[in-house]
């Protein structure tokens, strides 16, 4: 279909990838964990638009810029790196005013267009994924494809909708388990902290990152 192979290989192993920790799925569980399922879900469809962005710019050939070009890798990089990092010490720091990170017992709660607007730049200012759809996607494309960029597009489709499902699914079951479990300020408060140096974590690992 669409000169694609081995669907079902494909969204199995799709789901097993975004199943696995990120900062896209930390910042997913922090939002419903501190504002609820909704917010979790605002999240993920920021996300998912993220997603978008690398699926139509990979068909394009615009992500094979990333893969050869040290230059312009290594600007993505650093530009999400440092926002990464800028998530990541404002949780550490516990601001009142409502920043980017996830907010605490006494922070106001970010309103749901900056919640995703937080998750389409954690998604879209890392190269890895853009190169990871390069790597990943066109072992399913048919070597005889009629139109290849189609094929892309489709398999990056279904990949981003098994996202989504995962996604929606983590924030309502973690907005469920933090109902059912009573959690004080003060260890509310380390969470917050610990999560933040989670993705101070994650942006110097993105910085440090090489290309594959």
């Amino acid at each position: 279909m669409f000169g694609t192979h081995d669907l079902a290989l494909f969204v199995i192993s799709g789901l097993l990838l975004n199943m696995a920790p990120g900062p896209d799925s930390l910042l997913i569980m922090t939002r419903s964990a501190t504002q609820g399922w909704r917010a979790g879900s605002m999240a993920a469809l920021g996300i998912g638009a993220g997603t978008f962005v690398h699926i139509f710019a990979a068909a394009l050939g615009l992500s094979a810029l990333l893969a050869t070009s040290a230059t312009a890798f290594t600007i993505v990089k650093l530009a999400g790196a440092a926002y990464l990092l800028y998530v990541g010490i404002g949780m550490i720091r516990g601001e009142r005013k409502a920043g980017p990170g996830a907010p605490s017992a006494d922070t106001p709660a970010l309103p749901y267009r900056k919640i995703f607007a937080q998750g389409f730049l954690t998604n879209l200012l890392n190269p890895k994924v853009a190169v990871f759809f390069l790597a990943f996607v066109p072992q399913f494309i048919a070597p005889d494809a009629p139109n290849k960029a189609l094929a892309f597009i489709v398999l990056g489709c279904i990949f981003n909708l098994n996202g989504m499902l995962w996604c929606h699914f983590l924030a309502v079951s973690t907005a469920f388990a933090r109902r059912h479990v009573k959690i004080g300020g003060g260890i509310a408060k380390g969470i917050n902290r610990l999560i933040g140096g989670m993705f101070v974590s994650f942006g110097i690992r993105l910085a440090l990152a090489e290309r594959a």
